[in-house]
């Protein structure tokens, strides 16, 4: 199978180390061959449950979980000190609607049971600039095609993203997964409720636009 992501070393701050000891027990869910339990995982009432895939710091993740205290959200992510710092904001906005598991997507996805998801999040997923390095972008067929088992009808993907020449191939192959619809014609309108993350931020200093797609499930 050929991983979308690099392992990145980072720098595992004493915070973030704290946060993920002290709190993983409670928030991080071990994956398994079982399927997922959504209600199981959460253990309260909210029906709703979005899942975001490389939450990077999970500085935005904490923000909409914190705006939406009747709905679930679910994080994937590989890199530990993110983890770490979305923990610490889990601790330090005192939420209880964030569960995550450090896996990678494409593994947790085949344990999510065909229309449980209501939303699915990519925020500034790797664009793999480099043609020879494209066979790893997260946003393709036939990845897309499982995400969007994933959904519930009506159920949307929401991705974002800086660079152009991802923006136009994920457009395609989004446009060709056949459980999926555009929700606008050709690229979305900004989304005022996202958080502004350290990667666009980035982005924006380098000049990039910034090019966002939203695709319902049929």
């Amino acid at each position: 199978m050929i991983k979308s992501y690099v392992k990145r070393l980072g720098r595992f701050t004493d915070a973030q180390k704290e946060a993920y000891n002290s709190l993983a027990k409670d928030f991080i869910i071990p994956f398994s061959e079982g399927y997922l339990n959504l209600p199981e995982i959460f253990s309260n009432n909210n029906e709703s449950v979005t899942m975001e895939i490389g939450f990077g710091s999970g500085y935005a993740t904490a923000e909409i979980a914190q705006s939406n205290p009747d709905k679930n959200y679910l994080g994937i992510e590989v890199h530990r000190p993110g983890i770490g710092r979305l923990l610490w904001e889990i601790k330090k906005r005192s939420l209880k609607n964030i569960r995550i598991i450090e896996c990678d997507a494409a593994l947790v996805c085949q344990k999510i049971e065909a229309g449980s998801l209501d939303v699915i999040h990519v925020f500034f997923p790797d664009p793999w600039p480099k043609k020879r390095h494209h066979k790893r972008r997260l946003i393709q067929r036939p990845f897309t095609n499982t995400l969007a088992n994933c959904l519930k009808p009506q159920g949307y993907l929401y991705m974002v993203t800086d660079w152009e020449d991802y923006a136009l191939h994920a457009l395609n192959e989004l446009n060709a997964t056949a459980l999926l619809a555009n929700a606008f014609e050709g690229f979305a309108q900004p989304q005022t409720w996202r958080p502004k993350t350290r990667f666009e931020e980035k982005g924006k200093i380098q000049g990039h636009a910034i090019w966002e797609l939203m695709f319902r499930k049929n």
